[in-house]
């Protein structure tokens, strides 16, 4: 086996085995994490390669001449041409290296806002992340642009011909999650894409779930603007970055001032930074994003299809044991998921719920996720979400089921 080549049989007690937080014990139980979908837990690898950083190469990267500064400069631009590969990109420098998806999407609201017009549409869907929301909310204001909303199926799958439907020569972009953090949809990008394109319409795919659960190639789906975080995808906070196709990011106004983003300065006036540096203003979080190369590169050790596989089946087991308990309302059926399971609990408060899961040890999230115009479309004030990775186990799906059938009779 090389490195080159990924594995297909996975191994989940040797890749359990490269993760130090699970050894952990909460509340005299092993912990079960099943809290993915808001952040994943980081193997040795990329631990490892932040302290290297900080103990034998740390300088601040870009125009420095010694060695150390190259030394760091070289290993920043390799996580770079990392992502690139890892999500299909032609080309290094369509990659903006950013704190997360966040900002990856803040940027283009603000860069990309500054050629909208009063009366330009935004469409969004029902089943966005705040941080795909506000951004264009605000956009909107600024210039007087309108946002508009494709609904959601009683499943949790978006329903295309309102989508279609929303469709005009006022179409200015299409932004839409890739995969829902709450419902574990995964939408059908191409056909997305094909929509906003046959409309003159530029899209961006929130991919803050997919790149970690199914794998993306940018240049097949077709879209002008790709982005993902980096703390879900087993490396470290406050990275991520955005991908942008063809020429938008040398048509695109800068969206932040600073040092790194310019190529000269004067009392008058400025130029910019060739891209992609003309967005990165500021020293950038420098280990961090070495270590998400680390992150990525442990990532591809493994066949993406194998994990989809090895992780459904922990969805699949997780969805009949809770849809056969009474009283439990399942929050998104679509076919195609990714392993993402959410369920409100008549009776039961979903923190309540939480709370008790977690004296067994078990990690979920409670709450409306970042997503409280989606929780409106079910009814439902907040759910109880519990998110499976690679590491997860069948077992650890059992402790979590029986766990919950411990907390639903405490509070039923």
């Amino acid at each position: 086996m090389t490195a080159h080549t990924p594995i297909k049989a996975l191994d989940i007690a040797a890749i359990r085995s490269e993760f130090p937080i699970l050894k952990r014990e909460i509340n005299g139980k092993p912990l079960v994490y099943l809290d993915n979908a808001a952040s994943a837990q980081k193997p040795e690898a990329v631990i490892e390669a932040v302290a290297d950083v900080y103990r034998h190469s740390y300088a601040n990267v870009h125009r420095g001449l010694h060695t150390l500064a190259n030394e760091a400069t070289e290993a920043f631009e390799g996580a770079r041409g990392k992502i690139a590969a890892f999500l299909g990109a032609d080309r290094a420098e369509q990659i903006v290296l950013t704190r997360g998806a966040t900002e990856a999407i803040n940027l283009v609201a603000y860069a990309f806002g500054q050629t909208l017009s009063e009366g330009d549409e935004i469409v969004l869907s029902q089943m966005e992340h705040h941080s795909n929301i506000i951004p264009w909310q605000l956009a909107a204001e600024r210039c007087g642009a309108v946002v508009k909303w494709c609904p959601v199926t009683e499943t949790g799958e978006l329903d295309y011909d309102a989508l279609a439907g929303l469709m005009s020569a006022k179409t200015k972009l299409v932004a839409i999650v890739h995969m829902s953090n709450v419902l574990g949809t995964a939408n059908n990008a191409e056909r997305i894409v094909q929509l906003a394109h046959d409309n003159g319409a530029a899209v961006l795919l929130d991919g803050s779930q997919s790149a970690v659960h199914m794998p993306v190639n940018v240049t097949e789906l077709g879209c002008d603007f790709f982005v993902f975080t980096g703390h879900k995808l087993y490396g470290p906070s406050g990275t991520g970055a955005l991908y942008a196709a063809g020429d938008w990011l040398d048509r695109l106004p800068p969206w932040q001032g600073g040092g790194e983003m310019i190529a000269d300065v004067y009392e008058d006036r400025s130029t910019w930074a060739d891209v992609p540096h003309k967005f990165e203003a500021g020293t950038p979080a420098i280990a961090d994003v070495i270590g998400l190369g680390a992150a990525i590169d442990w990532v591809s050790r493994f066949d993406r299809i194998a994990v989809m596989e090895h992780e459904r089946a922990l969805l699949d087991r997780a969805t009949r044991g809770v849809a056969d308990m009474d009283g439990v309302k399942l929050i998104g059926t679509a076919q195609d998921k990714g392993a993402i399971l959410s369920f409100a609990m008549e009776g039961a408060h979903a923190h309540d719920l939480a709370q008790l899961l977690d004296k067994y040890g078990v990690a979920v999230r409670a709450g409306h996720h970042c997503a409280q115009p989606l929780m409106r479309r079910f009814g439902v004030d907040s759910t109880v979400r519990a998110s499976f990775a690679i590491y997860n186990t069948s077992d650890e799906v059992d402790v979590f089921l029986e766990a919950l059938k411990k907390a639903k009779s405490f509070l039923i």
